[in-house]
C-alpha cells in the first residue's frame, strides 16, 4: 500500500473525528430520574449542562434521597452522552478500536 495514500486517509479520518467531536458538543441528551423529579441534560462531550430539580423533592429531612436522584441522573446522562459519542465516532472509524481513546 502506498504510504502517502495511507497518511492522507489517516489525516482525513482525524479531520472527520475533530469535526464530529465539535458537533457532539452541540448534541444533547436528557435523562430523568425519580419519575421525572430530577432532569439532567448533558452533551456528547461528556459535559453536564443543566440539572433541574422539582421543588417537591427538596426535603431537608431526606437530603440523601435527593443526592441519590441527582447522582443517578448525572450518571445516566453521562453514560448516554458517551453512548451517543461512541456511535458517532464508530461511523468514522468503521468500528476500529483506536488506541488512546480516539475511537471513543
Amino acid at each position: 500500500m502506498n504510504l502517502n495514500k495511507l497518511m492522507k486517509q489517516a489525516q482525513k479520518m482525524q479531520e472527520q473525528m475533530a469535526r464530529t467531536q465539535a458537533e457532539l458538543e452541540e448534541k444533547t441528551v436528557e435523562i430523568t430520574a425519580g419519575g421525572g423529579k430530577v432532569t439532567v441534560v448533558a452533551n456528547g462531550a461528556g459535559d453536564v449542562l443543566s440539572i433541574k430539580i422539582a421543588p417537591e423533592v427538596v426535603d431537608p429531612e431526606d437530603v440523601e434521597m435527593l443526592e441519590d436522584l441527582v447522582l443517578s441522573g448525572v450518571q445516566q446522562a453521562i453514560a448516554k452522552g458517551k453512548e451517543m459519542a461512541g456511535s458517532e465516532m464508530s461511523k468514522i472509524t468503521g468500528g476500529l478500536n483506536l488506541p488512546g481513546g480516539l475511537g471513543i
